[in-house]
């Protein structure tokens, strides 16, 4: 599973890179994919990257709006751009992708807040993944109609 890991790591880095510089995530993973093919020093970006960067990508206005209305006393752009990325990518996977436990996709995201956000972003992330998993089937009721 640390190639999991790995690609969920490469994954956020690659939102948070698309949110900072106001660019397209699309647009960042192929700059990854391309450096990645052209300089053996990049990392290379796994099928799995690519999978959550382009799912996100496709559901990303619908993320945001859940992100937006669950999380309390928060808007998006008053969210720490670590933790809004990290949410992004936990909520697409946690409600769109049944390939990986619900459980392990929490900790995955906990585990990311702890290494590059602020010491409440553990619990901040966990929270508001925990909330978006409880109530998972309704999302995946609404996103169909």
């Amino acid at each position: 599973m640390a190639a999991r890991n790995t690609a969920r790591k490469r994954a956020f880095q690659i939102l948070f890179e698309g949110d900072q510089r106001g660019a397209d995530v699309l647009t960042v993973l192929a700059d990854w994919v391309r450096h990645s093919r052209s300089d053996t020093r990049q990392p290379p970006v796994s099928e799995y990257t690519m999978e959550l960067v382009e799912g996100y990508a496709g559901r990303a206005k619908r993320i945001d709006e859940l992100i937006a209305q669950y999380s309390v006393g928060w808007t998006l752009d008053r969210m720490p751009v670590v933790d809004r990325n990290i949410l992004r990518l936990g909520a697409y996977e946690l409600i769109w992708m049944d390939a990986t436990p619900d459980a392990v996709v929490l900790d995955e995201m906990v585990q990311l807040a702890k290494e590059f956000s602020t010491d409440e972003s553990p619990a901040f992330v966990n929270g508001l993944l925990g909330r978006l998993k409880d109530l998972k089937p309704s999302l995946r009721r609404d996103d169909e109609s």
